[in-house]
């Protein structure tokens, strides 16, 4: 049909009407939000005021890619991220406050002080761990959606090693104790691992009731056995020698960064080397993109399947190890989940999937969190608009990815109507 009115309008009219349709429909939504057409049509042009900056750039981010100076892995998410930050435009204006003290105050309050980096960094730490999880998983063609509750195991087999084998010098209590994290993770998500490899069972059914039997299996744990004393629902609180060192506090006592960051980098970098430049890396990404065709190759799928499933849950496990080691020091039942597995999709999905683009999002996931109240505070926007904004983030990229795929199917359903003509005679 689009193809037929672009014939018949031919390609300047075309994009003349999109253009037309587009404003007319923005125009719109502008009057519904505002209940009158003045006052609508006012907020329009207020708005798109407002957006210019975020359109010239997303502009530059079109052309640098039509280019072909800038590859598509990386114009995607910049674009997604821009359409994000004009949807957030329209919310805050909507909510009659303005959208550049906004945004500032969140900059301000994640990148403009030392405090700042030090939040960032902290709050991108798990998330850099869970990415990679979801993404590793993603990777073999499988969506560990059970990041959560891996996430949850990490952080209790973290707290009990933690304040159950105090005494032991610190070169070996460290490592036991983030081991036991990896390895909680590790377990549990071979449970749905092993159904998806020998029965075929789909594994996000079963890593989302994995997560409830985590958050409810460790709330249980909590607040009986391996509860502290008192009436808070903690377990005792880990040794001095399992701590993980927070590098920045002879600048402040307050900044939190440690050597979580490391840990979580290091493993981005071992993913990366594992499934690039290693044969069973090879052989899970094969199995990801095709496992019949990896199958007739003779790679072994049941056990790539399996290996990256326990993969992916030690890195949600070595998540809640890190953030228990480095910031809480003790397992804290908040009796729902936390959302560090679940923000790891997002943060897989803007990085495409690869180790340094988790980086990136884990990043920029961070700063928006951690500039939020800030925002909050100075701006007077509600700090909810970052979750708004993240959301919006993650669909304009699963958008795109849509798209494309839609494209694909559409163009080998009209090859194959072709050779249909063609055998038909």
């Amino acid at each position: 049909m689009f193809a037929r009115l672009r014939q018949r309008l031919g390609p300047v009219g075309y994009r003349l009407s999109v253009a037309g349709a587009i404003i007319a429909v923005y125009l719109l939504l502008c009057v519904l939000l505002k209940g009158g057409f003045a006052s609508g049509l006012t907020f329009a042009l207020n708005s798109v005021l407002y957006m210019l900056p975020f359109i010239t750039f997303g502009a530059i981010v079109v052309i640098a890619v039509r280019e072909g100076y800038l590859k598509s892995q990386i114009g995607t998410p910049l674009l997604a991220l821009t359409f994000a930050l004009i949807v957030g435009v329209i919310t805050i204006l909507w909510a009659e406050k303005n959208p550049f003290k906004a945004y500032g105050a969140l900059l301000a309050g994640s990148l403009g002080s030392l405090q700042g980096i030090s939040e960032t960094l902290v709050t991108a730490t798990p998330l850099i761990l869970t990415g990679l999880a979801i993404a590793f998983a993603f990777r073999c063609g499988m969506f560990n959606i059970g990041a959560e509750g891996q996430f949850i195991m990490g952080q209790m087999g973290a707290a009990w090693a933690g304040f159950t084998f105090k005494g032991l010098p610190m070169i070996l209590h460290l490592p036991l104790t983030l081991l036991c994290g990896t390895m909680g993770g590790a377990l549990w998500a071979s449970v749905p691992g092993f159904l998806k490899a020998k029965r075929g069972v789909h594994e996000v059914i079963n890593s989302i009731m994995m997560n409830y039997i985590a958050l409810y299996l460790t709330h249980n744990l909590v607040t009986g056995v391996l509860m502290a004393p008192g009436q808070i629902p903690v377990t005792p609180a880990i040794a001095d020698s399992a701590k993980l060192f927070r590098f920045l506090t002879f600048i402040n006592p307050t900044f939190r960064v440690n050597l979580g960051l490391v840990v979580a980098l290091l493993a981005a970098w071992l993913v990366y080397l594992l499934l690039w430049k290693t044969t069973t890396g090879y052989e899970i990404r094969a199995v990801g993109i095709n496992p019949h065709a990896s199958r007739y190759a003779g790679i072994n799928v049941s056990k790539s399947i399996m290996l990256a499933m326990v993969i992916s849950g030690a890195l949600a496990g070595t998540s809640g190890a890190v953030h228990v080691m480095g910031i809480q020091h003790k397992f804290v039942d908040v009796f729902s989940f936390i959302g560090y597995g679940f923000d790891g999709m997002a943060v897989a999905l803007l990085g495409n999937n690869h180790p340094a683009g988790v980086v990136i999002g884990a990043l920029l996931f961070g700063a928006l969190s951690a500039g939020s109240s800030r925002m909050q505070l100075v701006a007077g926007v509600p700090k909810h608009i970052v979750t708004i904004i993240q959301a919006f983030i993650v669909f304009f990229v699963a958008a795109e990815l849509i798209i494309k795929k839609l494209i694909a199917r559409r163009e080998t359903k009209s090859e194959f109507t072709e050779a249909e003509k063609e055998v038909a005679g």
